[in-house]
């Protein structure tokens, strides 16, 4: 299996996203390392509007690549609590750091039942060793 940077405190989804714990019901999403890996060299991203109401598995962003465009599926429902305005001006940073400048946006849940149902990172893991077979 390549080597892919898969922080311990996150959880993942099928579709590359993670999401951090915040603490109070808020959560933060980005794409994981394997994503910023495969996508290419982002050059746009669609974000969600802040106050906006989202579902579990709906496209409210788009990342943008020299290769593709590709959808975010959101993990987590509630409402967008806050974007990260810095990709507007370096989306680029989403490819050289996913886990720390490169997060995507926070949002403010009703309940953590949807973060406590996203893989741990030894779930992710396994996930990503059984993707390159």
């Amino acid at each position: 299996m390549a080597n892919y940077n898969v922080p311990s405190e996150l959880r993942y989804s099928e579709n590359h996203e993670w999401v951090r714990d915040m603490g109070g019901n808020r959560y933060r999403t980005g794409i994981t390392d394997y994503a910023a890996q495969h996508i290419g060299d982002v050059t746009y991203v669609e974000l969600p509007e802040v106050g906006s109401e989202v579902d579990k598995e709906s496209v409210d962003c788009t990342i943008e690549t020299v290769k593709s465009s590709e959808d975010i599926f959101n993990q987590i429902a509630g409402h967008i609590a806050v974007v990260n305005d810095a990709l507007q001006e370096t989306p680029e940073i989403i490819n050289s750091d996913c886990y720390g400048d490169g997060w995507l946006y926070d949002i403010k849940a009703d309940s953590d039942d949807d973060f406590t149902s996203l893989m741990t990172a030894e779930e992710y893991e396994k996930f990503l060793s059984e993707q390159e077979n």
